[in-house]
C-alpha cells in the first residue's frame, strides 16, 4: 500500500461490486488492497493493518462478522475503522454488526457517493492528515492540504519524508511508534528500507522542528521507538 495515500482493504466476494468499489476508491485517492473472502482478509491484515476496512457481511468460509470480531479483539487492529457492507436491512442485523465492533453499517444497495463520504468521515477521525485536515500540537501547526508546517508562526522547511513522519506523530500525540510501524506507515510495506533509515529521518525532522529555536518535541523511548510529546 502506498505510504502517501490512505490505505483501504476492500473485502467483497462479488467481483463486479469489488471492481466498482475499487475503481471509485482509487479515483478518490485511496490505495486499495482487495480480498475475496474472510480468510484472505485476515491474512492481509496480519501482514500490515490498513487505514480502513470495507467489509462485506456475507463472505465464504469466514463471515464478515467473524472477521470484524477477530480484528476488534486484537490490540494492534482494534482501532482500524471497519465499515460493514450488508444486504441485511433489519434493525437487529445492524445492531449486531455495530455490537461486533463495526464503526459504521451500510445497507446494500448503497450510493457509492455516500459510501465514499462515510469512508472519509471515518478517516477524519482516525487519520485526519490523509483527508486534508489541519493538525495542531502545542505551537506546531501542520496543514496537510497545503503541505505547510509552522512553529510559533514561523514556516518550517521539511522534506516529504519528514512531513509524513510529522503527520503520523501529530495524528496521535503521545503514542509510541516502533521503527517497524513507522516504516510501514511512512515508507509503505512494499518498499524495503532499513530500520536505521528511520533514525536518520527522525534526526532531520528534529533539526527542522528546532530550526527557529524551541525545545525538541520528539521523545526517544529506549527499546520501543519514538513519540511526539
Amino acid at each position: 500500500m502506498a505510504s502517501e495515500q490512505p490505505s483501504v482493504l476492500l473485502v467483497e466476494d462479488e467481483p463486479a461490486q469489488r471492481e466498482v468499489l475499487a475503481y471509485n476508491l482509487e479515483a478518490d485517492g485511496f490505495a486499495v488492497t482487495k480480498a475475496e473472502n474472510g480468510e484472505e482478509a485476515l491474512m492481509l491484515v496480519e501482514e500490515g493493518a490498513p487505514d480502513l476496512i470495507l467489509l462485506d457481511w456475507m463472505l465464504p468460509n469466514v463471515s464478515g462478522i467473524e472477521v470484524c470480531r477477530q480484528l476488534k479483539t486484537r490490540s494492534e487492529t482494534r482501532n482500524v475503522p471497519i465499515i460493514m457492507l450488508s444486504a441485511r436491512s433489519e434493525e437487529v442485523d445492524r445492531v449486531r454488526g455495530l455490537e461486533t465492533g463495526a464503526d459504521d453499517y451500510v445497507i446494500k444497495p448503497y450510493s457509492v457517493i455516500e459510501l465514499m463520504a462515510r469512508v472519509r468521515a471515518q478517516l477524519r477521525r482516525t487519520r485526519p492528515s490523509t483527508v486534508g485536515e489541519r493538525l495542531e500540537y502545542e505551537d506546531i501547526i501542520l496543514d496537510s492540504e497545503t503541505h505547510r508546517v509552522t512553529r510559533k508562526g514561523e514556516g518550517l522547511k521539511l522534506g516529504p519524508t519528514e512531513f509524513r513522519l510529522l503527520s503520523t506523530f501529530m495524528e496521535k500525540p503521545g503514542r509510541v511508534w516502533s521503527r517497524e510501524q513507522l516504516l510501514d506507515r511512512v515508507w509503505g510495506r512494499d518498499i524495503y528500507v532499513d530500520t536505521r533509515t528511520v533514525d536518520v529521518h527522525i534526526g532531520r525532522l528534529r533539526k527542522a522542528l528546532c530550526q527557529h529555536g524551541g525545545d525538541d518535541p520528539l521523545r526517544t523511548v529506549r527499546g520501543a521507538g519514538y513519540s511526539l510529546g
